[in-house]
C-alpha cells in the first residue's frame, strides 16, 4: 500500500492497494483526481482507501455486502464518524482493474482512465449521489465526466460526447 501523506496545506490522504497489477496506472494522477473530487465537495479533511483488485475478489465482496453473485466495477463505503466533529470523512472504495482493462478496451480508451472513472463514480456515491433512477444516473455520469475532462481522462462515461 502507499499512503501519500497531506500537503502543506490539504488534509486529504489518498492510500492506494494494488492487488491487481496489469493495468498501467500513474499513482499520483489518481490521487490528485481524488483530491480534485474532495476539493470540489468542499471536503476539508478526508482519508481515502482505494483496492485495486481483479474479478474474483470483487464477486466475494459483492456477494458479502449485496448479496449479488457476480462482479461489478466498484464498491464504496463511507465509515465516516457522523459525530466526529473534525468532520473527517473516511472512504473506502475497492474497484475492479480486470473489469476496467476490458471495458477501456471494448469502449476505445486508456484502463486508467476507466479505473479513474470506478473511482470518481464511487465517490460521488460517498457524497451523495445516486444512480438508481434515470434522472439521477444521468446527472451522475455527466459529473463524472466534467470531473474526468478536468482532470485530463477526457469523456470516459458518455464517451460520444466531446
Amino acid at each position: 500500500m502507499i499512503m501519500e501523506p497531506p500537503g502543506q496545506d490539504e488534509n486529504i490522504v489518498v492510500q492506494i492497494a494494488r492487488d491487481f497489477k496489469d493495468i498501467r496506472i500513474r499513482q499520483a494522477g489518481l490521487r490528485d483526481l481524488v483530491r480534485r473530487i474532495c476539493r470540489r465537495f468542499k471536503l476539508k479533511r478526508a482519508v481515502v482507501s482505494i483496492a485495486i483488485v481483479d474479478d474474483d475478489p470483487m464477486r466475494k465482496l459483492n456477494r458479502r455486502f449485496l448479496e449479488r453473485k457476480s462482479t461489478s466495477d466498484c464498491l464504496s463505503f463511507d465509515l465516516s464518524d457522523e459525530k466526529d466533529p473534525g468532520n473527517l470523512r473516511f472512504f473506502e472504495l475497492v474497484v475492479n482493474g480486470a473489469m476496467a482493462v476490458r471495458e477501456a478496451r471494448r469502449r476505445g480508451h486508456s484502463p486508467e482512465a476507466e479505473l479513474a472513472l470506478y473511482i470518481t463514480h464511487g465517490l460521488l456515491h460517498n457524497l451523495g449521489f445516486d444512480d438508481d433512477t434515470q434522472t439521477g444516473a444521468g446527472r451522475m455520469h455527466d459529473t463524472e465526466d466534467e470531473i474526468l475532462q478536468e482532470a485530463g481522462y477526457g469523456s470516459v462515461y458518455n464517451t460520444g460526447r466531446t
